[in-house]
């Protein structure tokens, strides 16, 4: 019995000047590696994750090769890798920051790794967005880039639309982090044991994250929800929503519920607390300071919404899965 092969993303892999190349074959490898682990699931598809590298060649970006070639590109996510040379050594790079800024546009989710948070930081994507890069090259990115509110402690930030990992092999945990969303927690774990790496969540993780979708093309909408990730804590009113997408209130509403499965207030507080669930296991910030980081004035409120979403409170959260409590209060 012949199995269909079912492409179920598209990476799209932006190999700038200098780049680190062994990330962008690695990368290219790991997902290869776990659409082939699924084949072994016993199911009529294989689901495979295309893979295509980007060439920055002067004034323009061309893809110069490709998993699957022969179809039209329908780019998911787009990672712009680590670099080989020092930041300070990395010169502005508009070409690629433009291309990274298009096809985020169009409903990809733009990812960086390492040094290539530099890159990313030029688009203006990460303004007044929690990211992270190497611990090295914080004080250059806080210098360079000062908008960008940096999270150096966390390996990966995943905040819906923007995903940033830390050190130069932290595409590995960048990669497996995309495996999973794409493919789910059973193909990352096969794929992490058979690289013989560590995964970047604990397997026993209930509280699934928030994983919106934007490849839905639906483009008024979509700069909603690129706002809405951006300025979570904001408040954010229906008719200054529709505004924004250039619709009618009741046409707005009607169609953001259509391709995101949401109301635009549910989606937010969606957002929210995908922001705090990330607050809780990175940093020491009370529980109150958290609510009041992502938008809630009331304290008490904001306790209730998490609870209902996650069906745990944020004490209990950070309790299963707070990484820098458990690491501040571990004993020898």
């Amino acid at each position: 019995m012949s199995v269909r092969a079912d492409i179920v993303a598209e990476v799209g892999l932006l190999i700038y000047p200098d780049c680190q190349l062994a990330a962008v074959h690695g990368l290219a490898d790991l997902f290869r590696i776990a659409g082939e682990w699924s084949g072994r699931e016993g199911a009529d598809a294989v689901r495979q994750v295309r893979v295509s590298h980007w060439r920055v060649d002067g004034a323009s970006v061309s893809c110069t090769w490709d998993s699957h070639p022969g179809r039209d590109h329908k780019l998911t996510h787009v990672i712009a890798p680590p670099s080989i040379v020092m930041p300070k050594e990395m010169g502005p790079m508009p070409v690629a920051a433009q291309w990274l800024n298009e096809r985020h546009a169009q409903g990809a989710v733009a990812c960086s790794v390492c040094a290539g948070a530099f890159v990313l930081a030029e688009t203006g994507l990460i303004d007044g967005r929690r990211a992270t890069t190497h611990w090295a090259f914080a004080a250059t990115l806080a210098e360079r880039f000062p908008s960008v509110h940096e999270a150096i402690d966390a390996m990966v930030v995943d905040d819906g639309d923007i995903m940033t990992a830390g050190g130069i092999f932290a595409w590995m945990d960048l990669g497996l982090t995309l495996v999973e969303r794409v493919l789910g927690p059973a193909m990352m774990l096969a794929t992490a044991r058979f690289l013989l790496v560590e995964p970047p969540r604990r397997a026993q993780d209930v509280y699934k994250g928030f994983v919106p979708d934007f490849d839905h093309g639906d483009k008024p909408v979509l700069r909603v929800q690129h706002r809405l990730h951006a300025a979570a804590a904001e408040a954010h009113s229906i008719p200054a929503l529709a505004a924004q997408a250039g619709l009618a209130d009741r046409t707005f509403q009607r169609r953001f519920a259509r391709v995101t499965g949401l109301r635009p207030t549910d989606y937010l507080q969606q957002v929210r607390v995908m922001k705090a669930r990330d607050a809780l296991e990175l940093s020491d910030s009370t529980v109150d300071q958290i609510a009041w980081s992502v938008g809630y004035a009331d304290p008490s409120a904001f306790r209730r919404l998490f609870k209902r979403i996650t069906g745990v409170s944020p004490h209990v959260y950070r309790q299963r899965v707070g990484r820098r409590r458990a690491a501040d209060t571990a004993g020898p």
